[in-house]
């Protein structure tokens, strides 16, 4: 029972991860381009919109819920897969943690609050609207890129569980 579960939730955290990354690559590869090519007041407006948002989305529960999941993922899969299994799960925990979490903590969320406290037509937003939309991409780009290696460390932790049965 208790294996079973484990295997479920590594399934689950494949697909979890694959989709918190699908999202930032949304963001990195088109929605922020189509922002920033917006008149600027637009660009700023739905993008304070868009981080209110995120807030009470389901994209947030998967967000943060995956950090905790990660770290018992890892722990867990120590005393029931073995070694293959848990370092599989801790590259994936390190991933999610420090390039999702900790970049989304530390980089986007700081960016996003400056923006919010900003009135989308004044000309602070507008001369801080260009710097952000770079600055926040790429923070973003980093943040896909370690989601989606998460997603592959998950996948990797769930082929070798099922190599072991």
């Amino acid at each position: 029972m208790i294996q079973q579960l484990f295997e479920i939730s590594l399934v689950a955290a494949t697909l979890a991860t694959g989709l918190v990354a699908g999202v930032f690559l949304s963001f990195s590869d088109f929605v922020m381009r189509a922002l920033g090519r917006a008149e600027p007041a637009a660009g700023i407006e739905a993008m304070q919109m868009i981080n209110r948002e995120v807030y009470r989305s389901l994209f947030a529960t998967l967000l943060l819920g995956l950090a905790f999941v990660s770290i018992l993922l890892a722990v867990v899969g120590i005393y029931l897969a073995g070694p293959d299994v848990a370092l599989w799960l801790a590259a994936a925990a390190g991933f999610y943690i420090l390039g999702v979490v900790a970049v989304t903590a530390r980089k986007n969320v700081p960016m996003n609050q400056r923006l919010d406290r900003m009135e989308h037509q004044s000309p602070d937003a507008y001369a801080y609207w260009a710097s952000y939309t770079r600055d926040w991409t790429r923070w973003n780009h980093l943040r896909w890129v370690t989601a989606l290696a998460a997603s592959i460390g998950y996948l990797g932790a769930t082929v070798t569980v099922a190599g072991q049965v």
